[in-house]
């Protein structure tokens, strides 16, 4: 028996670009069969440029932990759902997940727009997340030292985006990284087409880096 995970999975209106709401997307998600599913929306600037003037970092993480929350909410029991984020530094357009998150870390850090991946590399390993580049061969993108990742999206999935899956796959074993596939999820055509398959269920953060540190299987669809 395996288990289906999404990694990469956006939601209405915390990710301003998202179309699907967190209640339509736990449905689309059990039908299609999935046991659990990582939310990383999006953590940069634009996401906090739609809320009124002046909101404390607090009230604008709980903006961010708003659609996690009610995706968590409508699955139930039904699926596994876990806090990551799409992260955004101040400095270019990268964009990089980020897996093992909590509210506590976030409300301990409010600065995490504007550090760099070499300060976010060390944060990162002392907090134990793991810290992927995503779609990194996409247009716009700027490719940075592999020492500073744990891994890369070496899979994405988004329809509407050429990410060039399979330079990022060469990469991603010339410099033996992590892989990870994502359905980079925004609308509901976009579900499924991505995500790994794992022996064991995934039901923590602990058991998800612990997943992702093991090379899970990635779905490419």
């Amino acid at each position: 028996m395996s288990y289906q995970y999404e990694l990469h999975c956006h939601t209405a209106p915390v990710s301003r670009c998202a179309e699907t709401s967190p209640e339509e997307a736990a449905r689309l998600y059990i039908e299609a069969g999935y046991d659990g599913v990582v939310v990383t929306d999006h953590m940069n600037r634009y996401t906090f440029q739609a809320l009124p003037d002046g909101m404390s970092w607090e009230e604008q993480v709980a903006h961010f932990l708003s659609g996690w929350r009610r995706f968590r909410e409508a699955a139930g029991e039904k699926l596994t759902v876990l806090l990551g984020m799409e992260l955004r530094f101040d400095e270019n357009d990268n964009d990089y997940l980020v897996y093992g998150i909590d509210e506590e870390f976030l409300l301990a850090h409010p600065d995490l727009m504007e550090m760099r991946p070499v300060s976010f590399s060390f944060l990162a390993r002392e907090n134990g997340l793991l810290f992927y580049q995503a779609h990194p061969f996409r247009d716009g993108m700027t490719v940075v030292y592999p020492e500073l990742l744990d891994g890369i999206e070496s899979y994405n999935g988004h329809p509407g985006h050429e990410s060039r899956n399979d330079i990022a796959s060469i990469w991603a074993r010339k410099y033996d990284l992590l892989q990870i596939s994502g359905s980079d999820f925004h609308f509901p055509d976009a579900c499924g087409c991505g995500g790994i398959r794992t022996e064991k269920p995934i039901r923590d953060n602990r058991d998800l880096i612990a997943a992702l540190r093991a090379r899970p299987q990635l779905i490419r669809r």
